[in-house]
């Protein structure tokens, strides 16, 4: 990443523990090297062991994005970069809206059988991803399903996180997929409004 990057993320990080007094001692790599090596093996589609080697070791960029994963660090990173593109944007930091949806991609053929499906709607064989963002487009919440599973009943389970890890949402707008008894649960269950948003029909349609 550029130094200006680094800049504005770096006080976005979680803190180390033995910078708290918690235990734990110092790594033997900067976050910087271990963010730049991670990005580059999302950004190529590598496997860890191919890392190049002008990167810190494979194993050691594992165990930290490991580390990381298990005690919610990305998560908890993730929220806040949301939160200051918010803030810049003149928004809150947390979202009281979102916006739901799904779509359905072909899967490679070394995603297992067991974790792909039909989508007889989309004619598409793999997975499908579910996600719920805020109004700008930015993640909130995100679950990854075969495509065989309908956008109903994945929705309940990712409204329900949404509920939880955003407590000021009251409103999510969706689109036609979505229509029927989730509309009642969410406003039952969640104290939710979903709202379904018909989209506009094109001319000469």
């Amino acid at each position: 990443m550029t130094d200006a990057e680094w800049a504005a993320i770096r006080p976005l990080l979680p803190v180390p523990a033995w910078l708290q007094g918690r235990g734990g001692q110092p790594e033997g790599y900067c976050h910087r090297q271990m963010l730049d090596a991670i990005r580059y093996l999302v950004a190529g589609g590598i496997s860890w062991r191919a890392m190049p080697a002008d990167f810190p070791d494979w194993s050691r960029v594992y165990a930290f994005f490991r580390r990381w994963r298990e005690h919610g660090l990305i998560t908890e990173f993730h929220d806040r970069l949301r939160g200051r593109v918010r803030e810049r944007e003149g928004r809150e930091a947390d979202p009281t809206a979102g916006i739901i949806d799904a779509q359905s991609v072909r899967a490679a053929a070394t995603v297992p059988a067991a974790s792909r499906g039909y989508d007889g709607g989309k004619k598409v064989p793999g997975r499908k991803r579910h996600i719920v963002t805020d109004t700008l487009g930015l993640l909130l919440v995100v679950a990854v399903t075969a495509a065989n599973i309908g956008d109903r009943d994945a929705a309940t389970g990712l409204l329900g996180r949404v509920r939880r890890l955003h407590r000021d949402i009251t409103l999510v707008w969706a689109d036609g997929g979505y229509t029927g008894d989730l509309v009642d649960w969410c406003r039952q269950k969640l104290a939710l409004t979903l709202e379904i948003v018909k989209r506009a029909r094109r001319p000469g349609c």
